[in-house]
């Protein structure tokens, strides 16, 4: 299995005891965000050292009124990293409104840019900003990783452009029956699963903070909304993973 999206960086226990408890629940790659340029840095180091791990990285939309928002020359030179697979997340929150809408938009179309520039994947975090993250996407002729999927208004959009659709915890919620719904739409070949560590923790793990090893939860949650065998599914996710981001 593969864990899409994992902030290794920002959970308490050191990497290599995540990553050790991740292969032990057959969990064998992790693609590691990074957000920010410190983090990218930390997170490209973590990805160095543990086999099996990749990285992501960029600059969050929350931190588009920051500093870091101003250096990515110094990004793309750490994108040139081997392990770099993908620039991300980045994107649009108009929920909580962290950093001003229209820096947002502006650090969003810069770093689409540069994915573009670098032929690499783009993973976008997108909340309570549907219209303006489609329009901006339709304008990026790349891979797209639609992260911790939760806006039921982009599935359109992202099913006829051929996006990648990746699911977190929050899947295995209760009252989460909408984006169980969206899960059945999503093509076998678009499907991806995440973990979105150190937060959501899936249902059987609720209260407590996530790890990539609970990837599994959210895989099983998917294989029952979907109907499928869960270890044809955690498979088929593993080879999608493969694909979207490029890894050997």
């Amino acid at each position: 299995m593969t864990d899409s999206h994992a902030h290794l960086d920002a959970c308490v226990d050191p990497p290599e005891l995540l990553v050790a408890r991740a292969r032990a629940a057959g969990v064998e790659r992790i693609v590691a965000i990074g957000s920010g340029i410190e983090s990218c840095r930390e997170t490209l180091a973590i990805a160095d050292r543990e086999p099996g791990v990749w990285a992501a990285l960029g600059v969050h939309p929350h931190q588009a009124a920051d500093a870091d928002a101003e250096r990515l020359d110094e990004l793309r030179a750490l994108l040139a990293d081997r392990r770099a697979v993908a620039v991300g997340e980045t994107g649009l929150d108009f929920y909580r409104d962290y950093a001003p809408r229209d820096q947002q938009r502006d650090l969003f179309e810069r770093q689409l840019a540069l994915a573009a520039e670098l032929g690499k994947a783009v993973v976008v975090h997108t909340r309570a900003a549907e219209t303006e993250t489609a329009a901006a996407l339709a304008r990026f002729d790349g891979t797209v990783v639609l992260h911790c999927f939760s806006s039921p208004e982009l599935l359109p959009a992202a099913l006829e452009r051929g996006y990648f659709v990746s699911f977190a915890g929050n899947v295995t919620y209760p009252k989460a029956e909408e984006l169980r719904e969206a899960a059945r739409r999503v093509p076998a070949d678009r499907l991806l699963a995440e973990t979105d560590s150190p937060y959501l923790s899936p249902q059987p793990r609720r209260g407590r903070p996530n790890e990539p090893a609970n990837v599994v939860h959210t895989v099983t949650a998917l294989a029952e909304a979907r109907d499928e065998d869960p270890v044809e599914l955690a498979a088929r996710l593993d080879a999608n993973a493969a694909m979207a981001f490029s890894l050997p």
